[in-house]
């Protein structure tokens, strides 16, 4: 009969040339097990449904020393006694344990709090939870990952595009390819469902606001290609007005240095033929002040030549996305993600006037004074209000310009301008 083993027999136990279980004379069918490498751990041998049954109880370690093995043996044996099989049973915890780590809410929650929350700004943070709370997270509750399909997907895309939300399903789709991949790198998912799966809608640019991180993008990159058209683009994101009001704007309509600088389009310039008072928040004064004045008698705010207002747009254009994508490939692998997955959704300069005008609303800002922000002339201005004078609405359009103006310096992370600011003067060479 062997003896019981003690903690002293237990610790003076050196590596065996081979395998070797050693029996506890003070629990019946309790082992440990010694290899060669000498590693120790607890093993229990039993009988169940007349069959023999070993189960290996824990690693031999100072928290599962003997006393806590002869309890675990003890235990399992109990269970024996009552019908059961104890291997079996932990089988079982060890498959639902798995199986809830792969449950659709125990994957979204990791992949928020371990991938999203980490590898994003807080606005894309912010906006990737909310897409998975509202869109994903309610359709597919209750589900394995592995068992989402492309049928599943597919079904969730049509949805929103049938809701009316194309960008929406655009942003999902982005956003449940990233998951899927994630979830493959930690092994919760063996194969994506977005494999060779495009975007469901081709996004119109007359229905384009640009997203915070585009926002954030644009900017960084008019910073990157410089002057003229630098400055330009942030004009038009911070005042919302027309391209060719911006572009072919005069030194003579602006009153920087007033108590509160503004600037007077004049009706022959505006697009509705109605002159237009445009307050100025601090960054848009900041960055007109520092254009150069290039001599000449156009006078304009942006000319290369000083006889003609700034052209090219479509090539501008083309150098601005160019740098965007560039700056985006340049985070993603910092990022530690491919860079070649970065990718940009076509857009216009025009939508940054909408983008402006959705930003202040978003903002809380009246609809009467975001149309008067962009001299709508229809909409919700009528009557008395629409002949009101070219100031109607003064101190509320700087209200909400001031506003976008602080939120596009959130949005890029650019602290609040100086108070005075040097113009930069002298002819551009």
């Amino acid at each position: 009969m062997a003896k019981p083993l003690t903690v002293k027999f237990i610790e003076a136990i050196k590596a065996p040339v081979a395998r070797m279980e050693i029996p506890d004379g003070g629990c019946t069918g309790l082992y440990l097990v010694v290899q060669p490498t000498g590693k120790m751990s607890w093993a229990l041998r039993y009988r169940s449904g007349g069959k023999p049954r070993k189960m290996t109880l824990s690693p031999y370690t100072t928290e599962f020393g003997l006393a806590v093995a002869r309890d675990a043996a003890a235990k399992a044996l109990r269970t024996v006694a009552e019908g059961r099989d104890p291997a079996d049973e932990r089988k079982a915890v060890k498959l639902a344990t798995k199986d809830e780590e792969r449950r659709v809410e125990a994957v979204l929650d990791e992949f928020l709090r371990r991938h999203v929350e980490v590898k994003n700004r807080a606005s894309s943070a912010a906006e990737n939870r909310r897409l998975i709370e509202n869109e994903i997270r309610p359709r597919w509750k209750g589900r394995q990952i592995e068992t989402i399909t492309r049928r599943d997907v597919v079904t969730l895309l049509d949805a929103l595009v049938d809701r009316g939300a194309p960008v929406t399903a655009n942003r999902v789709h982005a956003l449940v390819r990233k998951l899927f991949n994630w979830a493959m790198e930690r092994g919760l998912a063996h194969a994506s469902p977005m494999t060779n799966l495009k975007a469901p809608t081709a996004e119109v640019s007359r229905d384009r606001v640009l997203y915070d991180d585009e926002i954030r993008l644009a900017w960084l990159a008019s910073e990157a290609i410089g002057w003229p058209f630098g400055p330009f683009v942030q004009l038009l994101l911070l005042t919302g007005q027309r391209r060719d009001e911006v572009a072919s704007a005069s030194w003579d309509e602006f009153s920087l240095d007033a108590s509160s600088p503004s600037w007077t389009i004049p009706r022959e310039r505006a697009k509705n033929d109605k002159g237009h008072h445009v307050p100025l928040s601090p960054r848009a004064l900041e960055i007109l002040k520092a254009l150069p004045r290039v001599a000449g008698k156009g006078n304009f705010i942006l000319s290369t030549t000083g006889e003609t207002a700034i052209s090219g747009f479509s090539r501008a254009k083309a150098a601005l996305d160019a740098a965007m994508l560039a700056i985006a490939r340049k985070e993603a692998e910092q990022r530690g993600e491919t860079p070649e997955e970065a990718s940009l959704i076509p857009w216009r300069l025009h939508d940054l006037r909408r983008t402006a005008a959705s930003g202040m609303a978003a903002l809380g800002q009246p609809v009467h004074v975001v149309e008067a922000v962009l001299n709508h002339k229809s909409g919700s201005i009528s009557g008395i209000a629409a002949v009101y004078n070219r100031h109607a609405y003064a101190e509320e359009k700087a209200r909400a310009l001031v506003a976008w103006a602080s939120r596009v310096e959130e949005i890029v992370g650019l602290s609040a301008p100086a108070a005075n600011v040097t113009p930069i003067r002298g002819k551009r060479k």
